[in-house]
């Protein structure tokens, strides 16, 4: 990482605006939309943890999957750690990151902290005995610290040569539990946005039973096309079923083809198979392109009133759409009659240590700090669990109400196709997905898709 002017280690860092924050580390296209005062940051928080580490003299490495404008936010937190420990901080990634990640692990030359969205694949770095364990005290500080801590701790923990425990950290979160909607449309027609799954589909047919079309739905993506409807049957899961089902489905231990597995994808089809329901009908879900898809929002007159998606989906908008103006979301509810809570599926990414040093110890122990987490959600794309951080601090509106979402949740859940095995995750859960739209039973998709599994045991 470049060396750049940041505050003496020791002192409180003195910006007046987040768009200082984005030019101290070079990252002056990050879009800011407001410029909270000095006072907003919990700078006690980066002063209490500067006095407790010295490491001067010492360097550490870091491998990410962060690039371009990412890379430029990313350093935006690392300037606030060199500058608090005096320690000298290299950040590198990759294109092929998850390849080079195992070939630096396995030649044994690993940076000290290595970052991945791919728990799976964290998981065979443990196996291998990569990655070192963080202990039960971080483990307390999730369960305490962050919103369901207890979905964090799951998240993080992997089975290594010592039994199960907490090995990598997560940090920035993302959001898929989402409905995408334009406030301008609903308000027209009078209909207000949902809070159960009861009210969702009893908008769905309401909206139907008016002559107009609830949803757009879209799968193609090229070689991925499918993708979109694994989200949707994993959100239905997490809403038909306990959290622990939806553990015990990830693990193959609650078989593709079991009836809650089925009753989930039937969630799916309730919306989806009804040519009523969806923009094109039916037969168009599987080959409109997910990208394309959201258009229907924004037609004149709608084509569409909703559109269940990740929070990346607006960068597919109309170009000029202003989030929480000309569109807006909202949390893809649970069941009321189920008392479920209000579970969030979603992804992100985890930090954990590959090469042990006073350093990388104190980097983690940094992520445990509200400064941590502000400087990078004062900006954009970032969103944090943690309870302490200032929400205020947001670079958004949208992101702010997303972060809610997060700090609401009673349970977590990684997306389950990006935890099963790529034969399935990114393989026969997607193709199942297309012929399930394409018109074949749910019973048969998923009696095809656990062969598939079986065969890749």
């Amino acid at each position: 990482m470049t060396k750049r002017n940041t505050p003496v280690r020791g002192t409180r860092a003195v910006l007046g605006s987040v768009a200082a924050l984005a030019l101290c580390a070079g990252a002056a296209q990050a879009e800011m939309v407001f410029t909270p005062g000095e006072g907003d940051f919990n700078w006690d928080s980066l002063d209490a943890f500067a006095a407790g580490h010295d490491l001067s003299g010492q360097s550490l490495s870091i491998f990410g999957p962060w690039r371009g404008d990412d890379q430029a936010l990313v350093e935006t937190v690392l300037a606030y750690f060199e500058q608090a420990t005096g320690a000298d901080v290299s950040y590198a990634s990759s294109e092929t990151y998850e390849q080079q990640i195992v070939i630096d692990t396995e030649a044994g030359s690993p940076p000290n902290i290595a970052i991945l969205p791919q728990p799976g694949l964290i998981a065979d770095l443990v196996k291998k005995g990569y990655v070192t364990p963080l202990g039960e005290e971080t483990a307390d500080w999730l369960r305490e610290n962050y919103a369901a801590g207890e979905s964090w701790v799951s998240l993080g923990s992997f089975e290594g040569k010592d039994g199960k425990q907490l090995y990598a950290f997560p940090y920035k979160i993302d959001v898929k539990s989402l409905v995408f909607y334009v406030p301008e449309n609903f308000e027209d027609a009078g209909y207000e946005v949902p809070e159960t799954m009861e009210d969702l589909k009893a908008l769905t047919e309401q909206i139907a039973a008016e002559g107009e079309t609830p949803w757009c739905i879209g799968l193609g993506s090229g070689g991925a096309t499918g993708w979109p409807a694994t989200d949707w049957v994993e959100d239905m899961m997490l809403r038909v079923q306990p959290p622990e089902v939806y553990d015990q489905w990830v693990t193959n231990e609650v078989k593709f083809d079991d009836p809650k597995v089925i009753e989930a994808i039937e969630e799916f089809g309730w919306f989806a198979k009804n040519d009523a329901f969806v923009n094109g009908g039916a037969g168009a879900v599987a080959t409109t392109d997910f990208r394309e898809s959201p258009a229907g929002l924004f037609a004149s007159p709608p084509q569409c009133y909703m559109h269940h998606q990740a929070s990346f989906i607006p960068t597919f908008f109309p170009e000029g759409t202003e989030m929480g103006v000309d569109a807006d979301f909202f949390y893809m509810p649970a069941y009321a009659e189920k008392d479920l809570g209000q579970p969030v599926l979603g992804a992100g990414t985890l930090a954990f240590i590959t090469k042990d040093s006073e350093a990388s110890r104190a980097f983690i122990e940094f992520l445990q700090t509200p400064i941590a987490h502000e400087i990078w959600m004062a900006q954009s794309g970032f969103l944090t669990p943690y309870k302490e951080a200032n929400a205020e601090l947001y670079g958004s509106p949208p992101l702010k109400k997303m972060g809610e979402i997060l700090l609401d949740a009673t349970t977590f859940r990684f997306d389950a196709s990006d935890l099963m095995p790529g034969a399935v995750g990114a393989g026969s859960f997607w193709t199942g997905m297309v012929d399930y739209v394409g018109g074949k039973s749910a019973e048969d998709v998923a009696n095809a898709i656990q062969k598939s599994w079986d065969a890749n045991k």
